[in-house]
């Protein structure tokens, strides 16, 4: 074998171990990511139903409920178009507020509730993953449109009387 022969071998054997490196970590990354919806997308059914995901929005004022003798709780987040109610057995951060901003690790069951295996509270839309601050404010925005147009519709009827 000379040695023209020897380096494009060795060059081969490289590049085939630089990709079956590089599939390997592309795989690890795919299985361990996760991905963020609002409640607006889970509503519009974009959410995988299998794999977990982040939700992210406001807790709804009045929403919290505390199950007595466990740590078992209920709350609804929103993204002020959008509900979904989450179920979440542990502690809650100290943060944790309704009318603040959350962000929860979980899976959507049967019935489109979020079960969630993790929950975290923030402080306002600074603290908030980009996402999440954008979809509520995209939320906000598209309800703000809607309750305009539909003012305007009842004016414009009022005005024809």
């Amino acid at each position: 074998m000379t040695s023209r022969q020897r380096r494009l071998g060795l060059l081969l054997a490289a590049l085939a171990c630089g990709g079956v490196a590089l599939a390997l970590v592309l795989n690890a990354f795919r299985s361990n990511l996760v991905f963020f919806f609002s409640p607006s997308q889970i509503a519009a059914h974009e959410a995988p139903a299998a794999r977990p995901f982040r939700l992210g929005g406001l807790v709804a004022p009045g929403s919290v409920q505390r199950q007595d003798g466990t740590l078992k709780i209920r709350f609804v987040v929103t993204d002020t178009r959008h509900d979904v109610l989450v179920v979440y057995q542990g502690l809650l951060p100290d943060l944790f507020r309704e009318g603040k901003g959350v962000v929860a690790r979980g899976t959507l069951d049967a019935n489109g509730t979020f079960v969630a295996s993790e929950v975290l509270a923030k402080h306002d839309e600074n603290y908030m993953p980009p996402e999440a601050a954008e979809a509520l404010k995209r939320a906000a925005n598209d309800g703000a449109a809607a309750d305009e147009a539909a003012n305007n519709g009842a004016a414009s009827r009022k005005a024809q009387r």
